[in-house]
């Protein structure tokens, strides 16, 4: 497809990106710890512990954990290192750490059940694992099964010193929130870092196609699968985003707010590897889902940025203390990993002041693909224009492309799109074809003016009496209520129309009503788009993200008729 959207890249935006600029993603870090060495880099807090690490600071304790990997560990270049937990200031220290020592990390997710995590274990092949003490009990469970020989264990308070001493004792032995594990060749973070730091740090020759993470996907479509992601692949999609946000932000002075967990694609590139290339302060959140405490955090910074998903927006418009949050250093808040509503993006620059910018893409993308310029000033319905270095096709059915205006499946190609699924050949050729383009999965339509509107995740794509509904634009519709909180849309079997349209609702006004939900409905929606039931839930089954799960819901309705 013809460039068409470069007419609309804001000014100062350039056509494409240099990947070359740096060899690694390790060299991203070590250049930045030598320009920005006494600025902040994370802070963190937990109850009345906090502490900001500087950039040194990060460049001294990443260096002494990858001599311990290396010398003490005797890890080889690309060795799997798991790094299980959440946006901790460790997080920081074990990634880069890793990564300046030559190995791939796999990042996991604290939340997982013991199937899961062994699962990721033996399919990645980790024999190192780095893990905070309260999630250790699942390990315990499953590493006699995994190919783990080391294990690392972090108190959730390690480097907020005293206090945060106190705040990992608390959290043992009153809160019970550290449940008993064995783990005899366990060894802590902090004796692994007082052992490296007499190490030397080897230099490893790591070249661009060398795999700098192994993320796995949700499962949402099957058995979760590890994207190989290559130093290539993270550092393209990091100049995306900074040649992106270029014309907004500038070195060395953004603050930026990191909630969605840095286990997570978009927290990685966006807040972790785009923020620390050019001197920014990560603020990271480890419990987002504690509004109050989130709201008080924010507080205690001049803010300038924000991630985050449609969901986590939504809760936080939805707090009282939130709209008493002074938001005048604030230049920029994008929303990503779910389609942002309408009425959350309206409502958000309603009480901040703040466009709510959307972007879109995916794991195997690293993750950006397109987003909406930054000079944007009202929500416009789309996911944005693709970045830099990235072309995109819109194919049909039969796999062919065709041209604007016209729906089907979005596939694009660029230096950020994944090497492929580890040890899954199989897997990667369904999505990968040999030119290098990569299917998205996602019904999207690229308008005249270049700007790429996502219609709906093909698998969760209704049809009713053969005409397709999105349940994105159901979803939009019904959250235009004043009285809806939140709403997921699903398929489900009916003997006339083949599918029907349901709703879940979680209510803000208790006294709403399904009629006047449907009459709401009729106002804005076409017959056959008319949701044929309501169901009132307290509250709707969420990824680790925020990101409501359609796939549970269906699951739920089908043991229901079974």
């Amino acid at each position: 497809m013809e460039k068409i959207w470069l007419n609309q890249y804001q000014q100062g935006v350039p056509a494409d990106i240099d990947v070359n600029e740096f060899q690694s993603a390790g060299e991203v870090f070590e250049r930045s710890a030598s320009k920005f060495r006494d600025r902040p880099a994370f802070s963190n807090s937990i109850k009345f512990a906090q502490r900001t690490m500087s950039y040194g600071e990060i460049d001294t304790a990443s260096r002494d954990l990858g001599a311990y990997l290396q010398q003490g560990l005797k890890l080889g270049k690309g060795e799997r290192v798991a790094v299980m937990m959440p946006n901790l200031l460790q997080y920081p220290v074990c990634v880069f750490g890793a990564l300046r020592a030559g190995l791939t990390v796999v990042n996991v997710n604290p939340l997982y059940t013991p199937r899961e995590l062994e699962h990721q274990l033996k399919d990645s092949g980790a024999t190192t694992i780095i893990i905070v003490a309260n999630f250790a009990y699942v390990l315990a469970e499953v590493i006699g099964k995994t190919p783990i020989k080391n294990v690392i264990i972090t108190e959730m308070g390690d480097l907020l010193g005293f206090k945060g001493s106190i705040i990992s004792f608390l959290l043992k032995h009153f809160k019970k929130m550290v449940p008993e594990y064995t783990l005899p060749q366990a060894v802590s973070f902090n004796s692994a870092l007082t052992m490296g730091k007499g190490q030397e740090l080897k230099k490893v020759d790591v070249t661009h196609e060398d795999i700098a993470f192994l993320q796995y996907t949700g499962g949402t479509t099957g058995i979760s699968k590890g994207a190989m992601l290559t130093h290539r692949n993270i550092i393209a999609n990091m100049q995306q985003a900074h040649a992106w946000l270029r014309p907004l932000i500038e070195e060395g002075k953004e603050i930026i707010v990191c909630a969605l967990p840095l286990y997570h694609i978009f927290s990685l590139t966006a807040n972790c590897m785009t923020f620390t290339k050019i001197g920014g302060q990560n603020i990271l959140i480890t419990n987002p889902r504690d509004i109050p405490a989130f709201v008080e955090e924010l507080t205690k910074f001049p803010i300038t940025c924000m991630t985050g998903v449609n969901t986590l927006f939504n809760a936080l418009i939805n707090n009282a203390d939130f709209k008493k949050v002074s938001f005048s250093t604030w230049k920029l808040a994008l929303g990503g990993g779910m389609a942002v509503q309408k009425a959350v993006a309206e409502n958000w620059t309603a009480v901040t002041g703040v466009p709510l910018i959307e972007a879109y893409g995916l794991t195997e993308a690293s993750p950006a693909v397109c987003i909406n310029p930054m000079n944007l000033k009202v929500y416009n319905g789309a996911i944005g224009l693709p970045v830099p270095s990235t072309d995109i096709q819109i194919r049909d059915t039969d796999g062919k492309e065709v041209g604007t205006e016209v729906a089907g499946e979005l596939w694009i190609k660029g230096p950020q799109v994944m090497k492929g699924y580890w040890q899954r050949p199989e897997e990667t050729a369904k999505v990968l074809d040999a030119d290098g383009w990569l299917a998205t999965g996602d019904m999207a339509v690229v308008h005249a003016d270049g700007f790429v509107k996502l219609v709906d995740r093909k698998k969760d794509m209704i049809l009713v009496s053969g005409f397709n509904v999105y349940p994105n634009e159901i979803e939009d519709v019904v959250a235009m209520h004043p009285g809806i909180l939140e709403v997921a849309c699903i398929g489900v079997p009916d003997e006339k129309s083949g599918e029907a349209v349901k709703i879940f609702i979680v209510k803000k006004d208790a006294s709403l009503t399904e009629s006047t939900i449907l009459e709401h409905c009729k106002k804005n929606l076409t017959g056959y788009k008319m949701p044929r039931s309501v169901e009132f839930r307290n509250e709707l089954p969420k990824t680790n993200v925020g990101k409501i799960l359609r796939r549970a819901l269906r699951d739920e309705e089908l043991a229901r008729t079974n």
